[in-house]
């Protein structure tokens, strides 16, 4: 892929559409994804959820595990997390985690992170669910101390929620600047992404709701004295392409409830862009009219033959 604009696929984990559900599956999803130019990227979830809305019984396979298994597998790909929830590991045990996997990568890592947001899956695994407030100035300190552990090697810091007392980091990471993408859509965080982020990564946003984004973002940078242009925007959005209308209606159907229609899933699904190639080229490419060079595709349906997956290539080498 190009160097200003990149794309990447999220991994099956098991919960959405996942229809050939094991490892030797996934590895092969891994290994062609990379041969094709795209970085890979895993959701930090434990329960399944669709439109907040838990999927009980479903499978969902844990975000760094897969991903370390995935590196050692890999050559090119960037791995990274859509995203962390800073509220699942303290940040120095963090830091450690990120500097390991760049390790096993031989130099790809990305941290993606947030504030976390799922509320079930907080307390059925015995984690405080504070407001949103306190979880973004969590976040904002979490930071502080990855960011000193990751290219320092060690950090001192005593903050209103987290201490570390010279905690070591060795060895560092391979990278000398691990990039650290922030993932999230409230106004709030949007300040912790002014501060921290080499990358804003923004959720299942329509064009002009990104938009709306970016104007904050800029307001932000500009109260602190950064500059909004160090920071590439980053969009996370699911992706249903088909050869042509037929395959794409085929495709489809094959995730659809069963009682509802075609025409009535591609209606609600306001978080996805669906359609044939032409129709994911100009979606894609009008992301990129208002600065977005980053993008995390979640392509669903999986498939044995992988066959979406080099479709989307193909749409993604027009645009770089």
């Amino acid at each position: 892929m190009g160097k200003d604009i990149e794309f990447g696929l999220i991994l099956p984990q098991g919960w959405l559409n996942d229809l050939s559900f094991n490892y030797d599956y996934i590895r092969r999803f891994a290994v062609e994804a990379d041969r094709l130019g795209f970085s890979l990227w895993a959701y930090d979830h434990f329960i399944p959820y669709y439109i907040y809305k838990p999927l009980k019984g479903k499978p969902m396979l844990e975000c760094f595990t897969l991903l370390a298994s995935i590196a050692s597998i890999t050559n090119k790909a960037k791995i990274g997390q859509v995203v962390t929830c800073n509220s699942y590991r303290n940040p120095s045990l963090l830091a450690k985690m990120i500097s390991t996997l760049d390790f096993i990568s031989n130099g790809r890592t990305v941290l993606g992170i947030g504030a976390g947001w799922y509320e079930e899956e907080y307390l059925s695994y015995g984690y405080p669910f504070p407001n949103s407030r306190v979880r973004i100035d969590q976040l904002d300190e979490a930071l502080v101390i990855i960011r000193s552990m990751l290219e320092e090697g060690e950090s001192t810091f005593h903050g209103k929620y987290y201490n570390t007392s010279n905690a070591l980091n060795y060895p560092k990471p391979i990278q000398d600047k691990v990039p650290i993408m922030v993932g999230g859509y409230g106004k709030m965080l949007l300040k912790v992404v002014a501060k921290h982020a080499d990358i804003y990564n923004c959720p299942f946003a329509s064009i002009d709701e990104y938009k709306d984004r970016l104007v904050i973002l800029k307001e932000h940078c500009s109260s602190i004295g950064r500059d909004y242009n160090e920071i590439r925007h980053s969009l996370l959005i699911r992706v249903v392409i088909g050869r042509d209308e037929d395959d794409t209606r085929r495709k489809i159907s094959i995730i659809k409830d069963h009682n509802e229609s075609v025409e009535d899933y591609i209606a609600k699904s306001k978080e996805a862009i669906i359609g044939d190639v032409n129709h994911v080229y100009k979606a894609l490419n009008e992301y990129t009219s208002i600065g977005v060079t980053h993008f995390i595709l979640h392509v669903i349906p999986f498939e044995h033959k992988l066959e979406s997956l080099k479709l989307l290539s193909e749409v993604c080498m027009q645009i770089i």
